[in-house]
């Protein structure tokens, strides 16, 4: 049993409360961060049911502001932050000709400006600690292109580069910072694209290698490793899970 801090974003549903569910399970005493605050707190209140200790705290992570003030909270409740994995993140299929400004920049600020946003916030903890784990979720739609999300792809390859950039440069500070690119992963993010006519769930799932799309839980046994103390070695990583779809 850690005790430690963790926090997450985008934890109200698919891989951010498959990760909170795993670090409640670990012992860590979570933080669940999303723009939904009705589901998050009913995920909180399920983790408490369990005997965890965790909180809920409503925030857009494009908001500055309002993420400086959910970490002043988070902190006065349950005390300096740790642990940090930022899975908060939109998508939307557009071609490249159409992608209007405002759907450009709402992508960006959630998913590049977000990240960021919180990993900066917690920073202070974590170096007056001399200790930390970062775990940012990016997107083998980076690493390979996809159509239709240029501006998505774009949002995630940003969060790669970033993780690199704070991987060196929190290296000697005992902060770890690495990135999680998922493919097909089975949420509800997934789903609803499959309803509006975007994407086969089950048809990608039939792509991948390993013969199945991959579970919050997949995403999260992996962010449970590398924020443990065995994982103290690894920084700077891209560490693909995703049955085999990106090699």
């Amino acid at each position: 049993m850690t005790g430690r801090v963790a926090v997450v974003t985008g934890a109200a549903s698919g891989i951010g409360l498959g990760v909170a569910r795993r670090f409640a399970a670990d012992g860590y005493q979570v933080a669940l961060l999303d723009r939904d605050g009705e589901p998050a707190e009913k995920a909180a209140a399920e983790l408490r049911a369990q005997g965890a200790t965790a909180q809920a705290y409503e925030v857009d992570v494009a908001d500055w502001a309002a993420v400086r003030g959910a970490f002043d909270r988070l902190r006065a409740d349950l005390g300096p932050v740790e642990v940090v994995v930022t899975s908060a993140g939109i998508e939307s299929f557009d071609a490249a000709a159409g992608i209007t400004q405002e759907t450009w920049d709402r992508i960006i600020a959630i998913n590049l400006t977000g990240t960021f946003s919180c990993i900066q916030a917690a920073l202070p903890d974590m170096l007056a600690a001399n200790w930390g784990r970062i775990v940012t979720i990016s997107s083998s739609s980076a690493q390979q292109g996809a159509p239709y999300m240029a501006h998505y792809s774009a949002s995630k390859g940003g969060v790669i580069g970033m993780t690199k950039a704070l991987a060196r440069e929190l290296a000697g500070n005992g902060i770890t910072v690495n990135t999680i690119p998922p493919s097909l992963v089975d949420t509800p993010m997934a789903r609803d694209a499959e309803a509006r006519g975007l994407v086969s769930v089950d048809a990608m799932a039939a792509m991948v290698p390993l013969g199945r799309a991959g579970t919050p839980a997949d995403i999260a046994g992996a962010c449970a490793f590398l924020c443990s103390d065995d994982g103290s070695y690894i920084t700077g990583q891209i560490i693909g899970v995703n049955g085999g779809m990106y090699i």
